[in-house]
């Protein structure tokens, strides 16, 4: 009879918790990535009034007698699923899609986190709303990525030095079926010693069936020979499979004409003049077939920019954007993988942490395994009210019904107590 009490009374506190962890639910409904958690039950301990007996030649055998002590918490899980994404429009708002964690840093500890909601500091660090400073790989100015993780910083203020051209790269095609004397221009910006940008034109002119010449101003017709037609800085000779011949691959330290515009002393612009610029060639790429002529001229270097945006990218990559057309890779964020995420330990503020159960954190640049970044987007919470209600129901229901148990056990105890009388 006194057992019957204490089963109600487990189940009592049992049920308590449960609608403990679904207020906690509802109450995060609105939290952007938040996972929600459940309980599950298991019966206590059993007590054995007597055990099971075998079967015998003469008598069958029995089952063992027990009593239930009650219930008991079995688990309160995190479930770890994808919920959606909400469009936000805000290019630090970012969601991931597909399996990862977000990686945020308080001075030497880690956290991990869904909630993509992210800021600027006033030092240009990428934080979350806590202030935790959000981690990504280094990107050099060569593009290769760092092989540890860091903080990363966007400098509103930053500004993209000059590089004076040294090289162009010519790639495409040159028509094969071109009549001798064709000319194709290209023009292209160049950037000088001062950082300015100046104008230079090419000119691909067809001398014969494999072979091109190149001017840095307009060549005369085709045999010519009124001595005014500019002489070529170079000339091209293509093998009959249209491939360019070893020797004309790479010409280093060609001189060309290119076209700057010169200043006076209240800085008005004036007339154009003429200069001269040593510059390195490849044609490793430019082909000889039959077609149009397409041949694109590339040369390096780039103008003195200033940072106007940056955005972030699917794979992490954060760009940013320059006065003088420029994107250059400023980092690229770092997405955290765990072999048992439900594992992790909820440490508040939209974080979690490792925990013996959860494994080590898998690190690594979005889409290697991992979720994509959608930016201008944010993960919701993936608690369901209609799913908690229900829940919140039954769990009133038992609540109710365990009640009963335990004033019933009550009524019959003062039974009890009354045959004294």
């Amino acid at each position: 009879m006194l057992r019957s009490m204490y089963s109600g009374i487990s189940g009592l506190k049992n049920l308590q918790t449960k609608l403990d962890v679904i207020g906690n639910n509802v109450a995060n409904v609105n939290t952007y990535g938040f996972k929600k958690s459940r309980v599950t039950f298991s019966d206590a301990m059993n007590q054995t009034i007597s055990g099971a007996s075998a079967a015998t030649p003469n008598r069958g055998g029995t089952n063992s007698k027990q009593i239930g002590l009650g219930s008991t918490i079995a688990t309160i899980d995190t479930i770890h699923t994808q919920s959606s994404l909400q469009t936000t429009g805000r290019d630090l708002d970012l969601g991931i899609s597909g399996d990862g964690y977000f990686v945020v840093k308080q001075g030497d500890a880690l956290s991990y986190t869904r909630a993509g909601n992210f800021y600027l500091d006033d030092n240009g660090t990428l934080v979350n709303a806590n202030g935790l400073k959000v981690q990504a790989y280094k990107v050099d100015e060569n593009g290769k990525r760092s092989q540890t993780i860091g903080d990363v910083a966007v400098n509103v203020n930053a500004i993209l030095p000059a590089v004076t051209t040294t090289k162009i790269s010519v790639s495409e095609n040159l028509a094969a079926d071109a009549i001798d004397g064709s000319v194709f221009s290209q023009q292209i910006k160049v950037v000088d010693a001062k950082g300015k940008e100046q104008t230079a034109t090419i000119y691909f002119q067809k001398a014969s069936n494999n072979k091109w010449n190149v001017f840095d101003a307009e060549p005369a017709a085709l045999g010519d020979t009124s001595g005014t037609s500019p002489k070529p800085f170079t000339s091209l000779n293509f093998d009959a499979n249209g491939q360019l011949v070893a020797a004309d691959k790479n010409q280093p330290n060609k001189t060309i004409n290119i076209t700057s515009g010169k200043e006076d002393d209240t800085n008005t612009p004036a007339d154009e003049s003429v200069q001269k610029a040593q510059l390195d060639f490849d044609f490793s790429k430019l082909t000889q077939m039959k077609g149009s002529t397409t041949a694109l001229v590339n040369p390096n270097g780039n103008k003195e920019g200033k940072l106007e945006s940056f955005n972030i990218g699917a794979a992490g990559e954060v760009n940013g954007v320059y006065s003088n057309g420029l994107i250059t890779t400023l980092g690229q964020l770092a997405v955290a993988k765990f072999s048992n995420s439900s594992g992790l330990t909820k440490t508040g503020g939209n974080t979690f942490q490792e925990s013996i159960n959860s494994g080590t954190a898998n690190i690594n640049i979005p889409g290697e395994g991992r979720g994509v970044i959608a930016s201008g987007s944010l993960e919701m919470s993936n608690v369901d009210l209609s799913e908690e209600f229900t829940e919140m129901i039954v769990a009133q229901r038992g609540f109710q019904s365990n009640s009963r148990i335990i004033t019933t056990s009550d009524e019959i105890l003062q039974e009890l107590v009354n045959l004294k009388r």
